[in-house]
Formats: C-alpha cells, structure tokens, sequence
C-alpha cells in the first residue's frame, strides 16, 4: 500500500510539473512594429526566475534623411494561459536618438528617454520558436519633436529562437 501511495504521488507530482509553465533561458528574435519610426527592433529575452525575464530591445534606422536608435529594457512577469499560450506584462524604460533632415532641407534631432509598458500573449512552439503578439504604450520625454512629450502606443508581432 505504502509503495502505491508513494507512486502516485510520484505521478502526480511529475503531472503537475509537466503542466506548469515553462520560460526558455533565452530567446534572440526581431520584434516588427512600428517602434514609432525605428522600424523592426533586435530582440532578446532573459528568464530571471520561474514567471519573470527581462526583454531588451534595440530599434536602429539609417538612411539618406533619417538616422536614429532607440534602445528598450522591460521587467515582465509571465503567466500560463492554456496549453503553450502565455500571456505577459511588464514595465520599463530606454532611452533613444535622432536625426532627420525634410525635403526643404530643415535639420532635426533629439535625444530622448522615455518609460513603456508591455502586455502581451506568446505562443511556444515545441520547437525552439516562439511568436508573440504585445502592446507597448510609451511616454517620452526630450523636445517637442519626440512624441510632443505624449503618449505613444506600439503594437508589434516577435519572432524570437530560444536556447
């Protein structure tokens, strides 16, 4: 009696273990959103703990008018959902840079730091993949040509390998 009571502890231990929510070590990806002119932002992810990981993202554009980056570091907490779906959020700031010249020839740049937000819903593929879907409002504040010094809303697809 005492060996099958031992066992389905064992069991279901090893049921519950299965079931619980699981966060890669690491995960390198792109995050493609608007990134309020930067374009598509190199991604990586760090797990922290058994629920939270840190996020870092870098947005860079250079081009004949327009060069700038923007650098983004989240605190984000995990939780399952249902099966390999999560959902996140979580809370950060970064800092950015500029310049751009218009078709009259007017030069502008700025230099910027700014605090965001993060929610979101992942899905983890059984494969090393994993695709998320996230809303990140920011507030900036440098001069009146970032954001006005207002609120701006992000919404971006990630695409991110995990090892």
């Amino acid at each position: 009696m005492k060996k099958l009571f031992v066992l389905s502890l064992i069991v279901f231990g090893f049921t519950l273990t299965t079931n619980a929510q699981e966060i890669s070590k690491n995960a390198l990806g792109l995050r493609l959103g608007d990134s309020d002119g930067f374009g598509a932002e190199v991604s990586w992810q760090h797990a922290l703990g058994g629920n939270n990981r840190l996020e870092v993202d870098l947005g860079w554009r250079d081009s004949r008018n327009y060069d700038g980056f923007k650098l983004t570091g989240l605190y984000q907490w995990v939780w399952l959902l249902d099966g390999n779906f999560n959902w996140y959020a979580g809370a950060g700031g970064g800092l950015g840079s500029y310049s751009f010249e218009d078709k009259f020839g007017y030069r502008s740049s700025d230099t910027f730091v700014f605090l965001a937000g993060d929610i979101g819903i992942e899905y983890n593929f059984n494969i090393p993949l994993l695709l998320s879907l996230d809303f990140r409002p920011e507030i900036g504040f440098g001069d009146e040509t970032y954001n006005n010094n207002d609120l701006d809303f992000d919404i971006a697809l990630g695409i991110r390998f995990q090892f």
